[in-house]
């Protein structure tokens, strides 16, 4: 058995076989193509995923959101297309800039500077769409 000269080019292109054969639309999907489709949940689909329909008495959609943004920030915010798409679920939630920076910055011990740096950029980016698009 040999090696393939790029194990991981032969592996992406593998997977983009399996992706044409289940669905050849899928062959030009790109993640933010897919935000660009759906940039936001309805309020009720939101609550229902990730608030307290589950467990009335558990967190609410927002405190949800503000944990699985942690999480995003600590796997080295490498995930932009849903760290974009948590901070717009925030912001529909009704969380503030300062809570969702302070969430970033909260895990910069545990995620580093260079993660907590581009999760940060991120955020602001999409806070800046959002304050276009309320002009």
């Amino acid at each position: 058995m040999t090696d393939s000269p790029n194990p991981f080019e032969a592996m992406i292109a593998q997977y983009q076989e399996m992706a044409k054969a289940m669905n050849p639309a899928l062959e030009s999907f790109t993640p933010k193509g897919f935000e660009k489709l759906w940039p936001t949940m309805p309020k009720d689909m939101m609550e229902m995923f990730f608030g307290n329909s589950f467990n009335k008495d558990g967190l609410d959609a927002k405190t949800r959101l503000f944990l699985t943004l942690a999480a995003l920030t600590v796997l080295g915010a490498q995930a932009e297309a849903q760290i974009r798409l948590t901070v717009r679920h925030l912001l529909e939630a009704g969380a503030t800039k300062q809570e969702i920076a302070e969430t970033i910055g909260q895990m910069s011990m545990f995620a580093g500077i260079p993660a907590t740096t581009k999760a940060l950029e991120i955020a602001q980016e999409v806070l800046a769409e959002n304050e276009e698009s309320d002009t």
